[in-house]
């Protein structure tokens, strides 16, 4: 009995020693369920508004696309929002938004129709600017050419808007 206590405290003993070196000399990079690795030293996040310089504009269009990145951003990180300046940040613009159509029916008409939004992002990491990126993001949504898209703009512009910003935010703070 007295050994077998002695064996525990043995590696008692090691766990110990082993957790006191993991947070004496641990990594510098805090990593959280959602996928992100962001150094530790980032403590800030500045988002500036995306400005419409699409030839075709959407009104709400540029609010809607960044307040989606700053909630993914407020969701995914622990960073503190700042108006400027922040540790890292992020800036751009919408460069297109379009609908064309995708395929063509034996009628000569088209049977579905293609609608992109594109956004420039520049992303700027003050902490590890090798992680700075200026890069283009597009996505987009098919839909029946039967229906207009004023039918279809709202939905399919929320689910564009969720793919850019997941495509951004993966692009910054998800280092596979």
């Amino acid at each position: 009995m007295i050994s077998k206590m002695k064996k525990y405290q043995k590696y008692l003993i090691i766990a110990i020693l082993f957790l006191i070196a993991v947070t004496e000399y641990g990594c510098k990079v805090s990593f959280s369920f959602s996928g992100a690795s962001i150094p530790v030293q980032v403590k800030t996040i500045s988002i500036q508004y995306f400005l419409n310089r699409a030839s075709l504009v959407q009104p709400g269009l540029s609010q809607s696309l960044s307040e989606a990145l700053i909630d993914k951003c407020k969701a995914q990180t622990n960073l503190s929002m700042v108006n400027q300046n922040g540790d890292v940040s992020f800036e751009g613009e919408i460069t297109d938004y379009n609908t064309a159509p995708l395929t063509v029916s034996a009628e000569a008409t088209a049977a579905m129709n293609r609608f992109t939004i594109t956004t420039r992002v520049r992303f700027k990491n003050n902490v590890d600017p090798k992680l700075s990126y200026d890069q283009s993001f597009s996505r987009y949504k098919d839909y029946d050419s039967n229906l207009d898209l004023s039918q279809v703009e709202r939905e399919l512009s929320d689910e564009i808007i969720k793919l850019l910003v997941e495509d951004i935010f993966n692009q910054a703070f998800v280092n596979w």
